[in-house]
């Protein structure tokens, strides 16, 4: 019982943890600070427990890797 009341505390504190680096990028978008940066932190600890998370993080990867491919196009070899 002791094990489960454990896991279940460092998972809530995993929860808030997420929440509040969250939160804490999101209000540093519009003041000095690396926003995206925590907000990517923040979403990669909940993406451990909500699927919602996972899914968000995956989006912006994959909007990441087109930006970058728009930006950087891959090199021809065939040139």
């Amino acid at each position: 019982m002791l094990v489960k009341t454990l896991q279940q505390a460092k998972r809530y504190l995993r929860i808030v943890f997420g929440f509040t680096l969250l939160t804490i990028g999101v209000v540093m978008i519009v003041t000095p600070g690396p926003g995206w940066l925590i907000i990517f932190l923040g979403l990669g600890i909940l993406a451990a427990e909500f699927v919602w998370a996972r899914r968000l993080l995956d989006r912006f990867k994959k909007q990441g890797e087109r930006l970058r491919a728009s930006v950087f196009p891959p090199a021809n070899p065939a040139d």
